[in-house]
């Protein structure tokens, strides 16, 4: 089968790592790709923003499965022009994947559905939003309606903040239609599902770190690490959420003729009344992925393809025995601007069974391996405890050195996101 991968992060390196393990593999093309993604595949610089021109790249190269791992994509409609052509993809149309790229129809969704989520309030206009905040006298969690790169959503602690959130927000692209939202409070978690358009194959529960600093403190980041599975959400408690919360978006979205095929993740917090949704995403997290597919044993590819023609045995994939520890590695000025061409050293000397490095933002220049992004490397530690795990993906996140480097010392362990972010 060959295979065309679409992306370029930490997400896309360990898609491209779990995708190469597949004996129906015959070739993978990475547009763009990375640093990473070159190991198990062609790189090929190519727009994402040009469907046509991919398609006609597609059926040049006889591709059997179209892979989409960001989000933009998905939302601009890249899998309807490989469907036209008649190229399986896995990634939901367009029009299911504004579950993700609209906040507002993904709350329409849960409410038709009958899906548990925070009280809401959607403004077209910034000056309403203002106006409702001032008379509410409360804080509120504010969000952009659209895609903002894991940085459209703050949660503010006060009145004041409240204002500034939106009036920030709503200068960005994806803030055009702004949402109010409760402030929910208790453990967040991280579930991610392969779909078929109508079945669910369930992947082992996760649980991220947002913010820059230890103790969840700083601004929001696109992802600072990540640890899997996650104690505290017992089999019961899975089985709950994926029957309250998203068997019944999928269903409705069936019903709507718009099918999910792909990677439904939604963002979950445990709160005292039961689990409640926070949000829809309609790919695989970055970096969830890159703790969660080392857990997975099976042919991934083979069940993607499933996916993607509406045929899943959700019997092929197995959750692995053991825990997954992902340690963010950042390039200094992160998450505003991030310096660039620092060379790293350290990462062709790993080489441990429990322990795997993906790559996000680095390249290849004359100065060897360099960074090149806010968010450079992934270190998973793999264990049969969590302990274990963490050890393994610290002692590489040390071992990996280039000037500004900085990463959160607390993932997966202590305090983890007692209140939403």
């Amino acid at each position: 089968m060959n295979v065309l991968l679409i992306g370029s992060g930490g997400r896309e390196h360990a898609l491209a790592w779990k995708i190469a393990q597949s004996p129906r593999l015959r070739r993978l093309l990475c547009v763009p790709g990375n640093t990473g993604t070159g190991s198990y595949g062609q790189n090929v610089p190519f727009p994402l923003n040009d469907s046509d021109a991919l398609v006609d790249l597609a059926q040049r190269e006889n591709v059997d499965l179209l892979v989409v791992g960001p989000d933009n994509p998905l939302a601009d409609g890249i899998v309807d022009h490989f469907l036209a052509a008649g190229i399986p993809a896995f990634g939901p149309t367009a029009a299911a994947a504004r579950i993700e790229s609209s906040k507002a129809f993904a709350k329409e969704v849960m409410a038709a559905a009958g899906v548990p989520t925070a009280q809401t309030h959607v403004f077209e206009r910034a000056e309403d939003a203002l106006a409702f905040a001032r008379a509410s006298g409360q804080a509120w969690v504010v969000k952009a309606d659209g895609l903002a790169l894991g940085k459209g959503v703050v949660v503010a602690d006060d009145l004041p903040a409240t204002l500034a959130a939106i009036e920030r927000l709503a200068a960005t692209p994806a803030g055009s239609r702004l949402l109010l939202e409760e402030r929910l409070h208790g453990r967040e978690v991280s579930i991610m599902a392969l779909c078929d358009g109508q079945r669910l194959l369930v992947l082992p529960p996760a649980r991220d770190h947002k913010r820059l600093g230890e103790g969840d403190t700083g601004p929001n980041t696109g992802g600072m690490g990540v640890f899997a599975p996650v104690d505290d959400v017992s089999p019961a408690l899975l089985d709950q959420i994926v029957a309250t919360c998203m068997q019944p978006v999928v269903d409705e979205l069936a019903q709507r003729k718009v099918p999910f095929r792909g990677v439904l993740y939604g963002g979950f917090i445990l709160t005292e009344k039961g689990p409640s949704v926070l949000e829809f995403n309609a790919r695989f997290g970055d970096p969830e992925a890159q703790a969660v597919l080392p857990l997975l044993e099976g042919d991934l590819l083979e069940v993607l393809y499933e996916c993607a023609i509406g045929g899943l045995h959700p019997e092929k994939l197995r959750r692995r025995r053991g825990y997954a520890v992902c340690v963010v590695l950042c390039a200094e000025g992160y998450p505003g601007k991030p310096r660039k061409g620092d060379p790293i050293q350290g990462v062709e000397a790993l080489d441990e069974e429990e322990l795997l490095v993906f790559h996000a933002g680095t390249q290849i220049s004359a100065r060897g391996l360099c960074t090149n992004g806010g968010r450079v490397l992934g270190v998973t530690g793999l264990g049969n405890t969590l302990a274990r795990a963490r050890a393994n993906a610290y002692a590489a996140a040390e071992r990996i050195t280039f000037e500004g480097k900085h990463y959160r010392e607390d993932i997966g362990q202590g305090k983890d996101t007692e209140t939403r972010k």
